[in-house]
């Protein structure tokens, strides 16, 4: 299981000595981290390492992945190792770049990561301390990667895919952007043609946390039917919030699915058809 509860931190953290990762995203986000984060806790940037941007979210969104090579040197910097646990928090519930880094770490085939269900308020709310102090470095080898390519689509299998009545494309952006009712990010409002609208903040419950393993079960059962899940793509604005999902996916006994990591931002840019509305 992926998802850690915030009173289960002190224990869990006592047991496996993990690594402890600040994952935000915003151009403020070091000084969040540096005003207030977990002791120990390292900081990563959404925006300047766990995406590797281009000068044209034409061609990939607003949040490409970094290549293999770099996210390799990343997990040593880090101290990440095979091995060890590995604990994400953020300040966005969870729903933002923990999950992201969460993703990035699975599908390289590391074991042991948890991600805090709440993030850091849901910790500050269970009474776990925080802090000021920056922890010193503890730089390791570049992390091993045994993998060429991460399980992700492009926009060919996302046109392909909308037109398969055995495939699945959800959107997990908020209802009133999948309308096309406003864009408060992107360039265009609307969504893509054929997908479907399950918003990623459907995934928590009204404290914030993410819903019961088996609430999220028969969630998504009900969204994906009888198809495979290896035939469903989730997507956001820009690839970061659709890996909430995948994680809740997954946290349910659903694996598999792909993640498409241009997105909205990356469609938007595109002279390809949109639509607007509710769900098909």
């Amino acid at each position: 299981m992926y998802i850690l509860s915030p009173a289960d931190v002190p224990s869990f953290r006592k047991k496996y000595s993990p690594i402890v990762i600040d994952a935000r995203g915003g151009p403020d986000a070091y000084s969040r981290y540096v005003a207030q984060h977990l002791e120990g806790a390292q900081f990563v940037d959404l925006e300047t390492q766990l995406s590797q941007k281009t000068q044209n979210p034409a061609r990939g969104g607003r949040h490409p992945l970094p290549d293999l090579k770099t996210l390799s040197q990343l997990l040593g910097k880090l101290g990440i190792t095979p091995g060890v646990h590995v604990l994400i928090y953020d300040d966005k519930a969870g729903a933002n770049a923990a999950a992201r880094f969460w993703w990035m770490l699975k599908t390289i085939g590391h074991k042991h990561i948890q991600v805090v269900s709440g993030g850091l308020d849901a910790m500050i709310k269970a009474g776990i301390p925080v802090t000021t102090v920056i922890p010193p470095g503890v730089s390791v080898d570049p992390y091993p990667i045994h993998t060429n390519e991460l399980p992700v689509v492009d926009v060919s299998i996302v046109m392909d895919a909308v037109k398969n009545p055995d495939a699945l494309v959800i959107d997990v952006r908020e209802a009133y952007r999948y309308r096309g009712e406003s864009e408060p990010i992107d360039l265009i409002a609307g969504h893509i043609p054929g997908a479907i609208n399950v918003p990623f903040v459907t995934n928590l419950g009204s404290d914030g946390q993410f819903l019961p393993t088996e609430q999220l079960l028969e969630k998504y059962k009900d969204v994906i039917g009888s198809r495979d899940p290896q035939n469903v793509i989730v997507h956001c604005g820009s690839g970061v919030t659709a890996c909430h999902t995948l994680l809740a996916m997954e946290e349910a006994g659903i694996p598999d699915a792909k993640l498409y990591v241009g997105s909205w931002s990356e469609w938007s840019r595109n002279d390809y058809p949109i639509a607007t509305g509710e769900n098909p």
